[in-house]
């Protein structure tokens, strides 16, 4: 059982002695309200390392991401300045973010083309695109619209809980469905798969369609976090959604990993820039530290491959 879930355990140990460090050396860490907030700004991030890590056990790589996330929240700040009702803006931006990952996936398992090559097309293209017809310029939200209309701290927790429960629906669904195992299968050997009756094709396709959805949803989950849509927004996510995913165990062969893990490494990332600033440790530091854990799981992960062949 401990080696079967060592990797998860290791990153849930480092977790917790950074959380007992920050606990002895920087109380203040812990104070409610600044920690909610940082959990809230964190949570639209975890969504979309949800669906990277799906992608990534299905021997995929989406790094599309980001654009796709700033693409989606400016579409859902248009609909919202145009005052269309909460319900058919989430709606529609799920669909657009639905959309772009189909565009991905079909690419990708319909025509066969390497997904790198494809997301970071995708990635370029929708980028300069939204910088073209935006030019930059912020996008004003009506009132109501932060929050949900609900108070900033019961607006939090309703942000934080739809990323959470997002988390557990999707962890339940990798390890309880059959269509969580078609995607463990096609991850560990597609031809394997597809000899027992899979559809190596159908899976990677709706793999992609998924991490779109999702990262919709985290572009609204983000929106409604500020009175103002920056066209800018999402730089980097790809690469904090694939770090995460890494870091808590997810393999970048394919074929393994848990949402669990996933969480624990995201958690161990997102502390990492905040406890900087607690302890006074320089900031530039930061993607340093984030840097060595993520080249330190990659290794483990190549050393546990090296001992698992013949």
């Amino acid at each position: 059982m401990v080696n079967r879930y060592f990797r998860e355990l290791s990153v849930a140990a480092a977790l917790i002695v950074v959380l007992t460090g920050l606990a002895w050396f920087a109380p203040s860490f812990f104070e409610p309200q600044p920690l909610l907030s940082r959990l809230t700004a964190a949570a639209p991030r975890l969504v979309v390392a949800c669906g990277i890590a799906i992608v990534i056990v299905c021997r995929q790589i989406d790094i599309s991401v980001g654009s796709l996330f700033a693409v989606c929240s400016v579409g859902a700040g248009w609909l919202a300045a145009a005052h269309v009702p909460g319900p058919l803006v989430l709606l529609a931006t799920l669909a657009l973010g639905a959309a772009g990952g189909a565009l991905n996936g079909g690419l990708v398992a319909v025509l066969g083309l390497p997904a790198i090559v494809v997301t970071l097309a995708m990635m370029v293209t929708l980028r300069e695109a939204l910088r073209l017809v935006q030019q930059g310029v912020f996008i004003n939200l009506p009132d109501g619209v932060q929050w949900f209309g609900l108070p900033m701290s019961l607006g939090q927790l309703t942000v934080c809980g739809i990323a959470l429960g997002i988390l557990l629906v999707l962890n339940w669904a990798l390890g309880s469905l059959a269509v969580g195992r078609f995607v463990y299968a096609v991850g560990s050997d597609a031809e394997a798969a597809r000899l027992a009756g899979i559809r190596p094709r159908a899976v990677t396709f709706g793999v992609f369609v998924l991490t779109g959805t999702l990262t919709g949803l985290a572009a609204v989950m983000n929106l409604v976090q500020s009175p103002q849509v920056d066209p800018s927004t999402g730089r980097l996510l790809e690469l904090e959604a694939i770090a995460a995913a890494v870091v808590g165990g997810v393999a970048v062969a394919g074929g393994r990993g848990r949402l669990g893990g996933v969480l624990a490494g995201f958690l161990l990332l997102t502390c990492i820039t905040p406890a900087l600033t607690y302890l006074g440790v320089k900031p530039y530091w930061d993607k340093a530290i984030q840097g060595a854990i993520i080249l330190l799981a990659v290794v483990a992960d190549g050393i546990r491959r090296r001992r698992e062949l013949p």
